[in-house]
C-alpha cells in the first residue's frame, strides 16, 4: 500500500509516481499496467507528446477515475494569461478527462518573464475547479519566492531534478519552508551508472532488494516524491514496492555523499518550448 502525502492545500498525493517521458506509442500499455499494480499518480505534460496516450491507459486501466491522480504541465510556449487557459483544456481534451488533479508549470523562462501570468491562470483554473492542485517544476527558490509575492499563492508542489548525484539540500530545503512538496524527476539518474554504484549495491545486498529500489526509497525517506519511468510490468512492480524496508542514517550518509552536481537544464537559462 503506498502512503499518502498531504499537500498545502489539503489534497492527498501518493508518495510514489509513474514518470511517462520519453513514452510515446509504448504509453498507454505501460500506464495500464502500472494502475494495474497499484500505482495511482501518472505524470506527464504536454511536451512529452503522449497526453492522449496516457489518457489512453487511464481510460482502459478499469481504475475509478476519482482513485488516480494526473498531473500534467504547461509547456513554454504556452506561457501567459490566456495562453495558459487555452493550453489547458487542449491537455484536458487530449488526456480525455474532465479535470486535472494537479497541473505544472514545466519550466519558469525566466527570459521570457510570463511564468507569473502563467501562474496567475493557474489560479484561476484552480478556482474553477478544472484543476484540483496546482504547482511548478524547475523553479529555484528565487522563482518561487516571485509568485507567491505577487499572487499570496505558494505551489503545492515543485517537481525538480533530484537523484543522489544532483541531492538539491538547498532547493529541498527551500521548498519546505515554503509548504511546497518537492517531487524528483529522474529520480534514479541519467544513464545506468547510478545502478552500479558499489555503496548503493552493498546497501541493497544488506537489504535484499534491488539497487534502484534503494534509490527510490533514499527519495522516499527524504521527504521527496519520486516519480521513475519504467514501461516493463516487473520494473514497475519493484520500483513500486519500497515501502517494506527502512534505511539508516548512515546509509542515507552514503548516498547522499554521492551528489555530483546538475545533469540536466539549469533553471535560470534553460528554454523548453
Amino acid at each position: 500500500m503506498v502512503p499518502l502525502l498531504t499537500l498545502n492545500d489539503g489534497s492527498r498525493i501518493p508518495a510514489i509516481g509513474l514518470g511517462t517521458y520519453p513514452m510515446k506509442e509504448d504509453a498507454p500499455t505501460a500506464v495500464r499496467s502500472a494502475l494495474e499494480l497499484g500505482y495511482r499518480l501518472v505524470d506527464t505534460a504536454a511536451s512529452y507528446g503522449n497526453e492522449e496516450g496516457v489518457g489512453r491507459g487511464i481510460a482502459e486501466s478499469g481504475v475509478p477515475r476519482e482513485e488516480i491522480v494526473v498531473t500534467t504541465k504547461l509547456r513554454g510556449q504556452d506561457q501567459g494569461y490566456e495562453s495558459t487557459l487555452r493550453a489547458f483544456e487542449t491537455s484536458r481534451r487530449k488526456l480525455g478527462v474532465e479535470y486535472v488533479d494537479l497541473y505544472l508549470i514545466h519550466w519558469p523562462l525566466p527570459r521570457v518573464d510570463k511564468y507569473v501570468d502563467s501562474w496567475r491562470a493557474m489560479i484561476t483554473l484552480r478556482e474553477e475547479g478544472v484543476v484540483r492542485s496546482i504547482g511548478v517544476s524547475n523553479f529555484s527558490a528565487a522563482h518561487l519566492d516571485r509568485i507567491i509575492a505577487e499572487t499570496d499563492v505558494a505551489p503545492a508542489v515543485n517537481q525538480i531534478e533530484l537523484h543522489p548525484y544532483f541531492t538539491q539540500r538547498d532547493l529541498r530545503a527551500a521548498d519546505a519552508e515554503r509548504t511546497v512538496l518537492t517531487q524528483s524527476w529522474r529520480p534514479l539518474a541519467r544513464g545506468a551508472e547510478l545502478l552500479t554504484e558499489p555503496v548503493i549495491e552493498q546497501i541493497a545486498g544488506r537489504h535484499d532488494v534491488e539497487v534502484s529500489q534503494v534509490v527510490l526509497r533514499w527519495h522516499v525517506q527524504l521527504g521527496v516524491l519520486p516519480i521513475p519511468k519504467s514501461s516493463s510490468p516487473v520494473r514497475q512492480r519493484s520500483n513500486l514496492d519500497v515501502f517494506g524496508f527502512e534505511l539508516s542514517e548512515s546509509e542515507m550518509a552514503q548516498i547522499t555523499a554521492l551528489h555530483r552536481g546538475r545533469q540536466g537544464g539549469d533553471p535560470d537559462v534553460h528554454e523548453e518550448f
